[in-house]
């Protein structure tokens, strides 16, 4: 156990907002949030009032600094964070700010990870928080925080990253948090609920912005961080993409090889490339494609899509195809079900980085190397009369 995380569990009654807090973090949400967050509009009125909550747990942490050593710095967000952004580009690495305010890590122009919060530690150790007020933030939410452990204790050298998680109600039973709360290095603060802060603020005074932003001697930029190790995103994803392409031509397991390299834990995904018609045509009779229902074939995926790009999630090695439409800026993801088949999930817009790495994908991959790919990372109870069966007859054809 840290000192750090030390000193909060023995310090958690003072982490409690009152008033003064909720008041003072209204200027780092939008205009539009604000309006929202007295909504009836339960909706819209959650999603503001999570963004209300993190900044509340911001300003406790900012004054939590001013009175223990134990809180070396906190990175400033929301309002406190510069103003305006770099535009995102492939090629970009490290730490940067959101046009929001928000802290963020990014890969090649993707954003890796978000920090609710970031704090060092009297010793300049590095830790960071996240704050939850809706049990549907629990997806996926082990993977997510194991992920930034592991990317902020390679960037930083640090073998224990210290995590607190931050909530508005009672977390401690759920199953991911015990697991999550096994470790000495992990804390869990409880606050009141957000029904009982907002029942100490005046809707009325949720328009105006109270508490202007003050000099703080414990704050830093987190991109004035100053990282201990390289951190080329690419050069990471190529070598776990190359060692794919490798060890699926030779009929190697690829998910039961274990990898020394540090870096491998840091690929969050592979893109593999974009695929030749032949291969478009080879996907389509080993597997359904389908947009909310509606089946796609190659004539369907030739004519309403200009380019059709196979990856696989990490670290499950989870197959995935992107989907370019003609006649829209956009990617449709599409996921695979227990049957193998390729289902859409969601859309990715072109604001952000991943899109322009998407974009920057040519045709690279034939018939054979996509079908090794699929078959090497597809479900094993694929249907008997469907992906087996032709996957079969392209075996024997390659």
């Amino acid at each position: 156990m840290t000192d750090l995380i030390r000193w909060l569990n023995n310090n958690r009654s003072s982490f409690q907002p009152d008033e003064s807090y909720s008041v003072r973090a209204i200027r780092h949400i939008s205009n539009l949030e604000k309006n929202k967050l007295f909504s009836p509009d339960i909706e819209h009125m959650r999603t503001a009032e999570g963004r209300w909550f993190e900044a509340i747990v911001y300003e406790m942490f900012l004054d939590a600094g001013e009175t223990t050593d134990e809180i070396g710095g906190v990175a400033v967000k929301g309002a406190d964070a510069p103003r305006g952004r770099r535009n995102i580009h492939l090629g970009q690495n490290g730490f940067f700010y959101s046009k929001n305010g928000d802290i963020t890590i990014r890969g090649n122009g993707q954003d890796l990870a978000e920090f609710d919060l970031l704090l060092v530690d009297r010793d300049h150790r590095v830790a960071f928080g996240e704050v939850v007020t809706s049990p549907s933030d629990l997806k996926e939410f082990e993977i997510e925080v194991e992920y930034k452990k592991r990317l902020l204790g390679y960037l930083f050298a640090q073998p224990h990253v210290p995590f607190l998680l931050i909530s508005s109600f009672d977390i401690s039973h759920f199953s991911v948090v015990r697991r999550l709360m096994k470790s000495k290095d992990n804390i869990n603060i409880q606050t009141i609920s957000c029904e009982q802060i907002k029942a100490l603020a005046d809707s009325r005074n949720a328009g105006n912005d109270f508490g202007q932003p003050r000099k703080h001697k414990k704050t830093f930029l987190a991109t004035n961080l100053a990282q201990k190790k390289p951190f080329e995103y690419l050069q990471y994803h190529d070598w776990e993409r190359n060692k794919v392409f490798s060890q699926v031509s030779n009929q190697v397991d690829v998910r039961n090889v274990s990898n020394p390299v540090e870096t491998t834990v840091l690929v969050k995904k592979i893109l593999y490339g974009g695929l030749y018609p032949s291969a478009i045509k080879s996907l389509c009779k080993e597997y359904e494609i389908s947009i909310r229902g509606e089946k796609l074939g190659f004539d369907d995926l030739m004519r309403n899509f200009s380019k059709v790009i196979l990856a696989t999630d990490l670290p499950g090695y989870d197959p995935l195809v992107y989907l370019r439409p003609r006649q829209k800026r956009e990617y449709l993801k599409l996921v695979q079900d227990k049957e193998g088949n390729f289902k859409y999930e969601r859309r990715t817009p072109p604001k952000v980085g991943f899109f322009l790495w998407l974009e920057s994908l040519t045709p690279t991959l034939g018939s054979r190397i996509t079908h090794q790919i699929l078959e090497s990372f597809s479900p094993e109870n694929g249907n008997g009369n469907g992906r087996n069966q032709v996957a079969g007859v392209v075996n024997h054809q390659n």
